[in-house]
């Protein structure tokens, strides 16, 4: 490891990033490094303008994800480098289209987890589905973590280092005793194998990306379907069945309720509440004549 990347990777420990942005911001540095052959260290603004239009023109990557890059160099430049020569101008955010998530209906999730490979998949598949929880979220839970006296799961450390309890429903504790025979897990609820991250250690959160894919494929669902799609059905479904915007805000651990109002655009039930001004008048057939003129004949 070189010195950069050992302060770097300090630097973000001290302020408690979480594992998966890590791994982001390190490998995003890593890449910037090996596309021109030269430590960060040497390099400043001109090079990060030709970065960014290498991954929006070049490897054609959604400004999402270039965002995700620019962050990670956003953080390295300022927070590592202390760089007082590089402005927040010469580290901007691509501009993000503003689109409404995918949502299935009920008969496709329905599909999606029957068709899951196998038992660990499908256990991940109900989990996302009745929970919302991120991918992350899901394969760091604990054996410990479900708790079925008080029919609650703990997420422990969230997104934004933050816990949260969601209600465990028997239909979904049916599911994850059925998981429990069947894997005895002790530590983490989805340990890794030993040829991989170790038996002790938790799976990945592409294993949770896997599952979702690999069941759409087999269902023959050709959408782009991952994680979040699910958490995406999980508050859709949920504010359909009548369920308050609050509520489904601290279920999803969003921190401002802004987050959660794109669900209203996706719920059948609210776009259909209000009457349509279209359907309040009363309009002739097309080439039927007006009373007025069936009189004069």
């Amino acid at each position: 490891m070189t010195p950069l990347r050992r302060r770097m990777l300090e630097e973000l420990q001290r302020r408690n990033y979480s594992p998966s942005t890590t791994r982001g911001y390190i490998l995003a540095v890593k890449q910037f490094a090996e596309y021109f052959a030269r430590s960060p260290e040497r390099m400043g603004a001109e090079e990060i303008r030709r970065f960014q239009l290498h991954l929006l023109n070049e490897k054609k990557l959604a400004a999402g994800t270039v965002e995700i890059r620019m962050a990670a160099l956003r953080f390295l430049y300022k927070k590592v480098l202390k760089r007082r020569d590089l402005t927040y101008d010469d580290l901007i955010f691509p501009k993000k289209p503003r689109k409404l998530p995918l949502v299935l209906s009920q008969e496709e999730v329905k599909r999606l987890i029957e068709a899951a490979p196998n038992l660990l998949y499908r256990t991940l598949l109900v989990l996302l589905y009745s929970t919302g929880i991120r991918r992350t979220e899901a394969s760091l839970l604990k054996v410990s973590d479900i708790d079925s006296e008080r029919q609650v799961i703990h997420i422990r450390q969230g997104k934004g280092s933050r816990d949260r309890d969601l209600p465990l429903t028997p239909k979904l504790l049916e599911a994850l005793r059925q998981y429990w025979r069947w894997k005895k897990p002790r530590v983490y609820l989805f340990p890794s194998t030993p040829g991989h991250r170790g038996a002790e250690q938790p799976i990945s959160d592409e294993t949770v990306w896997h599952a979702c894919h690999r069941a759409a494929v087999k269902a023959g669902i050709n959408k782009p379907i991952g994680p979040h799609t699910l958490r995406h059905c999980f508050a859709t479904h949920l504010l359909e069945a009548g369920a308050d915007l609050r509520t489904i805000q601290l279920l999803l651990g969003h921190r401002e309720l802004k987050h959660t109002i794109v669900y209203l655009h996706l719920s059948q039930r609210h776009l259909h509440a209000a009457p349509n001004p279209l359907d309040q008048i009363e309009i002739r057939p097309y080439g039927e004549k007006p009373p007025s003129e069936e009189r004069d004949r």
